[in-house]
């Protein structure tokens, strides 16, 4: 009789392990040890993919980024896209993979809704989006002859940062149906910050300011 074939023990499996265990008990596992031992894990398979649990939390995070970014490039007209039109992609589809997360993600928030500046399971989120950001302003300075219309790069990520702090609060918060408000705020924030580089009306800018203070998220 063949014997059973034993579970290949990977990244992605672990964090299956540590997502079914924080949703299913409300709590991150007590120990490496427990967690090692209600899985059936020896320690020495945890320790040769993840640090610690802060370090699959991150991990998680990277991966929303990264399988945000393979979906985008995946699309036909990606290339033909203006920058505009790529970060909007980009908080569509970034969302779309929250959504399906979203008990997860809700639990691993949910202490720091208020203030998720220099929460350490973002980190390596931010890195990614700062550079992803980074990029797309980068192209956009390509195109300028004179160096007094370039936009200021680590100032135009930062800035896009924030933006993607607010959606992410916006989201957490929004109880309409299929989140199409936070639709309205993605649509809305990404034409705000490309109008404040491009220094041109303020109309859309205070439209957008209204809408946050009719949706009291001011």
């Amino acid at each position: 009789m063949a014997s059973a074939k034993k579970t290949v023990i990977t990244d992605a499996k672990i964090v299956e392990l540590y997502m079914d265990h924080v949703l299913e008990n409300g709590e991150v596992p007590t120990s490496v040890y427990i967690f090692c031992k209600e899985n059936k894990l020896k320690e020495e398979e945890f320790y040769a993919h993840f640090g610690s649990f802060d370090t699959i939390q991150q991990f998680i995070w990277s991966r929303f980024f990264e399988s945000t970014l393979t979906l985008l490039k995946k699309n036909e007209q990606y290339e033909s896209m203006t920058n505009e039109e790529r970060m909007l992609t980009f908080f569509f589809t970034f969302f779309e993979n929250l959504t399906l997360n979203r008990s997860y993600v809700l639990f691993a928030l949910k202490e720091h809704k208020n203030s998720f500046e220099g929460l350490a399971q973002l980190k390596g989120l931010r890195k990614d989006f700062k550079d992803f950001a980074t990029e797309l302003i980068r192209e956009r300075n390509e195109e300028k002859n004179l160096k007094i219309l370039k936009y200021n790069e680590p100032l135009f990520s930062e800035g896009a940062w924030l933006q993607l702090l607010f959606l992410l609060k916006f989201w957490m918060e929004d109880g309409s149906p299929g989140f199409e408000k936070t639709d309205i705020a993605i649509e809305k924030s990404v034409t705000t910050i490309f109008q404040i580089f491009e220094n041109t009306s303020l109309e859309k800018i205070i439209d957008f300011g209204k809408f946050l203070y009719k949706e009291k998220f001011v």
